[in-house]
């Protein structure tokens, strides 16, 4: 609400023309990839540039078009946020004297001089990770590991608790996929009762904490699949033996 629809009309058509003809490796329109980026941003709230970077995004490297020619037609904040998406796309993460993955994750914030480009190359990694059943096996496990190493702790360091967690699961299932079929099955089959018992929880703590004089939202939460194979495999425990698989937050005014 209160943003330039007209905008973002006009980098979707601008984009789709750019990257017409262009096809994933689904065989799907390549344009579907930049909508679903735009889509995860536009969800996380952010402003009506962040949304056109989402769409332009991969103009720069994969079409014709130049910084120079988006700064023209949708103005510099823009350009600059997908020019700095362009140049975050271009680093290397194979070269085995640079591994270490922390010396990565510091590149990446130094390379962005506005913290809404690394939103927007979070959000199209998301949207990669959430389609990457199309690629080689091989091409899966490393982009798997690249963002287990980099993009998921880096999410979190924003603060960006959910994106982690769905950072997290998507490689889980793609670097260790019996171990993920495995743990969601026993997921799935406790799913019910354990969101009757947040419900009742979250009841329980807010009639109490709110009987005392405290003005409180609580919320709670199963904690994701990834969270908890670590907190067994940390522990030595059976699915069954971890107390902790849920979560409840309480924040008081």
């Amino acid at each position: 609400p209160g943003n330039d629809i007209s905008k973002i009309q006009r980098a979707y058509i601008y984009s789709a023309k750019q990257h017409e003809g262009q096809l994933r490796k689904s065989g799907e329109p390549y344009m579907t990839h930049p909508l679903g980026v735009a889509r995860i941003i536009a969800e996380m709230g952010m402003d009506e540039a962040s949304v056109c970077a989402a769409l332009l995004h991969d103009t720069i490297e994969d079409t014709g078009a130049t910084r120079e020619s988006i700064t023209e037609l949708f103005g510099s904040d823009i350009a600059s946020l997908v020019d700095g998406v362009t140049k975050l796309s271009k680093v290397n993460f194979q070269r085995r004297e640079e591994r270490q993955a922390e010396s990565f994750r510091k590149l990446l914030v130094a390379m962005s001089n506005d913290i809404r480009v690394l939103i927007v190359k979070l959000a199209d990694r998301l949207h990669n990770m959430r389609t990457l059943e199309h690629m080689a096996e091989d091409t899966r496990e490393r982009i798997a590991q690249e963002t287990r190493d980099i993009y998921a702790p880096l999410s979190d360091r924003l603060g960006i608790s959910w994106l982690r967690a769905d950072l997290d699961d998507l490689s889980f299932n793609y670097l260790e996929s019996a171990k993920y079929q495995e743990l969601s099955k026993k997921v799935d089959k406790s799913r019910r009762a354990r969101q009757s018992y947040i419900q009742k929880t979250i009841k329980e703590l807010k009639t109490t904490i709110e009987s005392a004089g405290f003005e409180v939202t609580v919320s709670g939460r199963q904690k994701n699949l990834f969270s908890i194979y670590k907190k067994m495999e940390s522990k030595g425990l059976a699915y069954e033996d971890v107390l902790d698989a849920i979560a409840f937050r309480v924040i008081c005014k």
